[in-house]
């Protein structure tokens, strides 16, 4: 029994395994006389060894791509100059320390890879959608996902506009009215939102767009086939003159059969066998000041790959927010109690948080490795910055900490235990 405040993952569970994994690595690279470099490029699973299984049973494909990104972040860090710069910094009682952190998560996951966590798990994760052309000829759509700064309202506008022809701002989504929206049972969370969330309203509005290009094919009097759709203009292939709007459109369906709207799709979408793992290796140099026990970093970097990148302004943002997290976890926040368990840190005051003016420039590079015949491919990316910072982190601080036997058993290190 305690009275301590409970604990829960609120962003990358997998930091947890992911931590002492690449702890552990760093520690036997040591051991060997290896680099953390080197035995993690010896380790790491490659294209060549693909298609294979894990030994718990989910398929492994090209999507776990991890080995692809520690190779591109070796190139982009320029261990020669590293080299350099940590000589040079000793003259000033400066450590300067690599560190490197690989990671892989299911998001969602290959087929059939939460029945292999737990058996009967996979009926649980659909997720319904609704598409509309309501009857002034404006596009709405439904969802359950319920954001919280995910952007959702940015991403899920995108899929759509992508799919019916329209502009970004031509699309309302609507979420959190139970009264309008499908219901979803397990809700935002678990990176989701992108694939599961965005694969459902991309076929909802597929199945509107069929609709709307069978009805204009009879207004046009054309096959649907060469109907086509480009900036809200619904013509036949090569006579845009010719053209009519959603609005127009809509207004003859609704006429004909006095409908609220003209056009209504809904879709439950638990994954189609695309989809898969989401990946990155995160690289950074911290620099040790020995005299005050400060930690900076001259040097960020993450190689991600979520797959095909919906709006890179907000991939590089979730990421870039995920490391901003993992900078505080290691250095900055702690729930502290006394031998009473009376919270210490009760305010921001004492529980310190990172600001804008500790948290370094994270440079974000892309790859986008796409699944075998995957056509909703984008993973998610949410949680992955939170996933491999810490350990990247507290294996640079150990790197520059290896003149003097230092050895991290903790993830939290503030100047006092520098």
């Amino acid at each position: 029994a305690t009275n301590k405040g409970k604990y829960v993952a609120y962003r990358g569970p997998w930091a947890n395994e992911t931590w002492a994994r690449e702890r552990m690595v760093d520690i036997v690279a040591r051991a060997l006389s290896l680099s953390p470099a080197d035995i993690r490029m010896k380790n790491l699973i490659g294209e060549d060894q693909m298609p294979s299984a894990m030994i718990t049973g989910p398929m492994i494909d090209e999507t776990m791509s991890t080995k692809k990104t520690l190779e591109r972040a070796l190139e982009l860090i320029d261990l020669d100059q590293f080299e350099r710069d940590r000589f040079a910094a000793r003259a000033d009682n400066h450590y300067l320390g690599l560190g490197i952190a690989s990671y892989h998560e299911a998001a969602p996951g290959p087929p059939g890879y939460w029945d292999f966590i737990s058996p009967g798990t996979e009926t649980l994760l659909s997720e319904q959608a609704q598409a509309t052309i309501e009857a002034d000829g404006s596009v709405v759509v439904y969802t359950s996902q319920m954001p919280h700064g995910q952007s959702h309202e940015t991403t899920y506008s995108q899929v759509v506009a992508d799919e019916l022809g329209v502009a970004i701002d031509d699309v309302t989504l609507v979420f959190g009215d139970t009264r309008r929206t499908p219901f979803g049972l397990l809700g935002t969370g678990g990176s989701r939102g992108g694939p599961i969330g965005g694969g459902a309203l991309k076929y909802a509005a597929r199945e509107v767009r069929q609709q709307v290009l069978d009805e204009a094919a009879k207004m046009l009097e054309a096959d649907p086939a060469d109907i086509e759709i480009i900036d809200g203009n619904i013509h036949v292939a090569g006579v845009p003159a010719r053209g009519i709007t959603y609005a127009e459109l809509a207004a003859n369906v609704v006429g004909e059969s006095d409908a609220e709207t003209a056009f209504d799709a809904t879709f439950a979408y638990g994954g189609k066998g695309d989809g898969g793992w989401s990946v990155a290796t995160h690289a950074c140099i911290v620099d040790v000041d020995l005299d005050t026990g400060k930690v900076t970093f001259p040097r960020y970097l993450v190689v991600e790959d979520c797959g095909p990148i919906i709006n890179p302004a907000i991939v590089d943002g979730q990421v870039r927010g995920g490391v901003a997290q993992g900078i505080g976890a290691v250095l900055y926040e702690k729930a502290t109690y006394d031998a009473d368990a009376n919270l210490q840190s009760a305010t921001y005051m004492d529980y310190l948080i990172p600001t804008a003016m500790e948290i370094p420039e994270i440079e974000v590079h892309h790859m986008e490795t796409l699944s075998p015949g995957g056509e909703n491919d984008f993973r998610g990316v949410g949680e992955g910055g939170m996933i491999g910072a810490p350990a990247a982190i507290t294996n640079a601080i150990e790197d520059a900490l290896s003149p003097f036997g230092a050895r991290v058993t903790s993830q939290y290190l503030p100047p006092t235990t520098i």
